[in-house]
């Protein structure tokens, strides 16, 4: 088995990004704008017929692909390795209230993928968690696996998948709600991935 299509699929809006707030493993709720986001994406998503849907277990993403699965009737699965990066003490604060308490701070998550927040991980350390998950799949599927996740989760793993140099990760920009990455595989039958759309969704 060798899946031929992945598609990485952030949540709907919450409450803590409604007001600019750092949820890393916190579990925030969809608000209402986030709950139509995924309605809207569901006759985009569903025409990737995928063979699996993979959430994480926090709240915000179960909700989400939820809406999915349940117009769709595609089998759901909960893996907790694919949490958003564990911020640590940086969890709940607006990053005004994290550049005041570590000055410099969030310039330097931004710009190294090997550092960590106080108490934290590194999108490096994400991106090996979901990359175990995906190999999973691999295993297991020859289409498309749905995962329904967070955005450092898919700029991390879509990184690691493509074999971006680490210094080079920062490069790839943040992932609007409830939009998604796709990555398929190259028809030359060496196992890598290209990149086919990036931050791709529903506008309006």
């Amino acid at each position: 088995m060798t899946l031929r299509r992945l598609v990485l699929w952030r949540h709907g809006e919450t409450d803590y990004n409604a007001t600019g707030r750092m949820q890393g493993h916190l579990d925030s709720e969809l608000t209402p704008t986030g709950r139509n986001q995924a309605r809207f994406a569901v006759p985009a998503l569903v025409r990737f017929d995928p063979d699996i849907v993979v959430t994480s277990d926090l709240r915000r993403a179960m909700d989400t692909a939820t809406v999915f699965t349940d117009a769709s009737g595609v089998p759901l699965r909960v893996d907790k390795r694919l949490r958003e990066t564990n911020l640590g003490r940086w969890q709940g604060l607006t990053g005004d209230e994290v550049e005041r308490g570590w000055p410099g701070g969030m310039t330097t998550w931004r710009v190294d993928s090997t550092w960590s927040p106080p108490e934290g991980e590194s999108r490096v350390d994400v991106a090996k968690r979901a990359v175990e998950v995906i190999a999973g799949l691999d295993a297991e599927f020859d289409g498309t696996a749905l995962l329904c996740v967070h955005g450092g989760v898919i700029i991390s793993a879509t990184a690691n998948l493509l074999g971006l140099p680490v210094d080079l990760w920062p490069k790839l920009g943040g992932i609007a709600n409830c939009h998604w990455t796709v990555l398929n595989r190259r028809p030359n039958g060496d196992g890598s991935w290209r990149l086919a759309a990036y931050n791709a969704g529903i506008t309006g």
